[in-house]
């Protein structure tokens, strides 16, 4: 590389555990490391233009604000285009609307039904469109960092409640930023599904992070009345046969951990 890498969202989950993983990573996050704020176009360009990036790998993310989610990405992936900057885009299962009933390829169209789903589902191919080489990565739940996640802290909190008809493919984080640093050292562009091995759901993730399995309460997506997509497991058959990196099922990580009763 002729320059550094640059993660966008230095400050998040991911973002951190990439950082920790490649020492010599620039960070930049509204709150940490570069100040910069994906939404405004002229300071990432600025700050491109300066930096002079190698490769970009784009973690920044909103789910209450599209002008972070939407915007946000197509700034990066201009200011990276215009930089000549390989580019990484992370995006998400919940693309996908779930009534699939099987495990959804890179090939399937997204339908999302979330307004976060939406804003990344429209961020695809704005981002392709700005900077055709880019890789577009989707991921799930992310679990497994140096400190605590969200998932983990919901997990220990008496009052959540988590769905059993809701199939994801939890990913742990270091799996995936090692995924994600290994695919920065090549070319592949369009799109790539990168997460766990194992489908599992809400309730039977939940309880594998919490420290008393017992206490987590269930409910369903139908009774809740909340518009929300129910299976969307994502195959990463097409990964794991690029990849150096193992993606493993979040019960290979979380079942060993467990003390015996």
């Amino acid at each position: 590389m002729s320059g550094p890498l640059l993660v966008t969202g230095g400050s998040g989950y991911l973002g951190r555990e990439l950082l920790r993983r490649s020492p010599g990573a620039v960070g930049a996050s509204r709150g940490s490391g570069l100040r910069l704020d994906v939404r405004d176009a002229g300071a990432v360009q600025a700050a491109f233009a300066e930096l002079r990036p190698a490769v970009v790998i784009h973690t920044a993310y909103d789910m209450e604000d599209r002008a972070t989610t939407y915007d946000g990405a197509v700034n990066v992936a201009r200011a990276a285009a215009g930089v000549g900057a390989r580019l990484i885009h992370l995006s998400t299962d919940v693309v996908f609307d779930g009534e699939k009933g099987a495990p959804y390829v890179e090939e399937d169209e997204p339908s999302p039904v979330t307004a976060y789903g939406l804003d990344k589902a429209d961020a695809e191919p704005a981002v392709r469109d700005a900077h055709p080489d880019a890789l577009i990565v989707r991921t799930s739940l992310m679990y497994g960092g140096a400190e605590p996640g969200r998932h983990e802290r919901s997990a220990t909190d008496p009052d959540s409640v988590f769905f059993t008809d809701e199939l994801r493919s939890p990913v742990h984080v270091g799996d995936l930023a090692e995924a994600l640093l290994e695919l920065a050292g090549g070319e592949r562009s369009g799109v790539l599904h990168v997460a766990g091995a194992d489908p599992l759901s809400r309730y039977d993730f939940a309880r594998l992070l919490a420290p008393h399995p017992e206490r987590i309460r269930g409910a369903t997506i139908e009774g809740s009345g909340l518009a929300r997509p129910r299976e969307c497991v994502l195959s990463s058959a097409l990964a794991g046969s690029l990849l150096r990196t193992r993606l493993r099922g979040a019960r290979e990580v979380l079942v060993p951990r467990r003390p015996r009763p």
